[in-house]
């Protein structure tokens, strides 16, 4: 398996941004804007299908697009908690309108594919470059708020009592987690980043309470999902985001069991 180039870009793209799928997902799913986070990778693919239009490539437009919902999201803070109906809309939208770019341009459709679906068997070098840089900024920057992150989560009245700005924190929150989205729309496509982002984490939080276990449990169940999926997409020639999705509800299921059960 590891004879081949493409093997070894696989491995290192995903492990790379499983690790920031499993450490993001897990402040998104304790902070519970998992829906939120969903509704970002359905406006980067309307980026992407409309920089296609333009002649730009997809990638930069589903950067554009999705870091600047993110920003905006973060901007709306509280607000944004219990739009779940409004959330929708825009998700349902967005993905509306990027079957509509697509319609009036097909010259990317097989791009445009990949970033629904993921295909990170395909992973260039230059791209694997591109995803180590968006790793290592995800995780610099997470390292830098993490303090007034996990105040402004777990206490929000006493941090703003204190001075911690909730807007500013929510703002570069979600700005993380739109650069998070991008890396794992490379691995698994838009409409499964559930998958890498949220699944991992949920299966942390409910077989730990502790903050620094959960984290590292979150990117360790990223992690192991991500290689074994594409090991097993190796050796039966089935898709890997199938692998890597069929895996996280696996966990997940088995974390359920386990919380039943203490």
């Amino acid at each position: 398996m590891f004879e081949y180039d493409f093997m070894i870009n696989a491995f290192a793209a995903s492990g790379m941004v499983a690790v920031v799928a499993g450490v993001v997902g897990f402040f998104l799913v304790l902070r519970q804007q998992s829906f939120a986070g969903h509704a970002l990778s359905h406006v980067g693919f309307t980026g992407a299908t409309g920089a296609a239009l333009f002649g730009i490539a997809p990638l930069w437009g589903l950067l554009g697009f999705t870091l600047a919902a993110g920003m905006a999201m973060g901007a709306l803070g509280e607000k944004l908690s219990g739009r779940d109906v409004a959330i929708g809309m825009i998700l349902s939208l967005s993905l509306g309108f990027g079957l509509l770019f697509l319609h009036f341009f097909t010259a990317y459709a097989t791009q445009v594919s990949a970033l629904l679906f993921g295909n990170v068997l395909s992973v260039s070098s230059l791209m694997l470059k591109i995803l180590a840089l968006l790793s290592v900024i995800c995780l610099a920057t997470l390292a830098f708020i993490m303090r007034p992150l996990i105040f402004a989560t777990l206490q929000p009245e006493l941090a703003q009592a204190k001075g911690v700005s909730l807007q500013l924190v929510s703002v570069l929150f979600l700005t993380l987690v739109a650069l998070a989205v991008v890396a794992c729309t490379q691995i698994v496509g838009v409409l499964l980043v559930f998958t890498l982002m949220v699944g991992p984490a949920a299966t942390a939080q409910n077989l730990t309470t502790r903050l620094g276990a959960g984290i590292a449990a979150a990117a360790f169940f990223a992690l192991t999902q991500a290689w074994a999926g594409i090991a097993l997409a190796y050796y039966t020639d089935w898709p890997t985001s199938f692998w890597i999705t069929a895996l996280s509800a696996l966990l997940y299921g088995l974390s359920l069991t386990c919380k039943w059960r203490s």
